[in-house]
């Protein structure tokens, strides 16, 4: 069924292509640059971060020549990067394609990137250094799990929604509280009701069948191995200014790179962490995107036409 949208609205128009790791979406947005005057705009948070090319299956420089992606390589790895960020800079590079008269083009699977982008962001407390390391060290002596038992008594929406080993989540969101009184599930319930100023088709691409994408996964992380990754984690390790806990060593697949080297585990060891945290990430994406109930769903190896009739009819082709 066609995805309804009012004629009167006069919102430029955005395409967001989603999906799970390996599933198939660079290959579809590159061709759509050409075909459908789009211009890309990168949702991946591991793209962000020069450096990572290989484990991050970051477009190569032919791929790019051919289709620009914007927000690539944009930062060093021992910088972060927040969604706030990535939701500032991506509507800046939406409007200046738009200025250009092309159509943005969403591509990634980043969950919360698109969130952040797509529903907003309030305007709750930011990241203080001296209240995280407080948490952290009530974390060290109670556990995570006692936090995240904190979190649901003062925020039962959040505490469901956060899961008892996402420590990172937990600490962000008694930080937001402990700071304002006001619980973060509320914070971002206001965030949604700002309108966003592009009208935006959702698309999905996925395998209908996991095993499927369980393949593609594995294959894709055995060209990654071929391709130098080991090689790749150790020139970062090299920088003095990195270390496991920032986020572009905590991306899948140099998390579990940066310990097998560090602890000696075995290739095959290592192949075998790589792809199973690569296939959790994907099943994670997979999660998210079930929520995004406006989203329209195409299997990436039989539903080329429809998906291509899908945008070609939201843009009026």
């Amino acid at each position: 069924m066609p995805v309804p949208f009012s004629r009167t609205d006069s919102r430029p128009p955005a395409i967001a292509l989603m999906g799970p790791t390996a599933s198939g979406k660079t290959a579809l947005a590159v061709d759509w640059v050409a075909r459908f005057g789009m211009e890309i705009v990168s949702v991946d948070s591991a793209l962000v971060y020069r450096g990572l090319d290989i484990g991050s299956a970051k477009p190569d420089a032919q791929t790019q020549a051919r289709a620009p992606h914007r927000l690539v390589d944009i930062r060093d790895p021992h910088e972060t990067y927040s969604a706030a960020e990535f939701s500032e800079d991506a509507l800046r590079e939406m409007q200046a394609i738009h200025a250009q008269g092309r159509v943005p083009l969403l591509v990634g699977g980043t969950g919360l990137y698109f969130r952040a982008l797509l529903q907003g962001l309030s305007d709750m407390p930011q990241a203080d250094p001296t209240m995280r390391q407080v948490i952290a060290g009530e974390a060290a002596e109670r556990g995570w799990a006692a936090m995240h038992e904190e979190l649901c008594r003062i925020d039962p929406a959040a505490g469901a929604r956060i899961k008892p080993g996402d420590a990172q989540r937990i600490q962000r969101a008694l930080e937001v509280f402990r700071m304002s009184g006001t619980p973060i599930s509320q914070w971002q319930q206001a965030a949604r009701s700002k309108p966003f100023p592009f009208r935006v088709l959702k698309l999905v691409v996925a395998p209908p069948d996991r095993s499927v994408l369980h393949e593609r996964i594995a294959r894709r992380f055995d060209l990654m191995i071929q391709a130098g990754l080991l090689d790749e984690v150790r020139r970062l390790a090299g920088d003095a200014r990195l270390h496991a806990d920032l986020p572009a060593m905590r991306a899948v697949g140099y998390r579990q790179a940066l310990e097998h080297l560090q602890h000696g585990s075995s290739l095959a060891e290592f192949r075998e962490r790589g792809i199973y945290a690569t296939r959790q990430l994907a099943k994670r994406q997979l999660t998210w995107l079930r929520g995004e109930l406006d989203a329209r769903w195409f299997d990436p190896a039989c539903d080329g036409d429809e998906i291509e009739r899908a945008v070609a009819q939201f843009l009026g082709c």
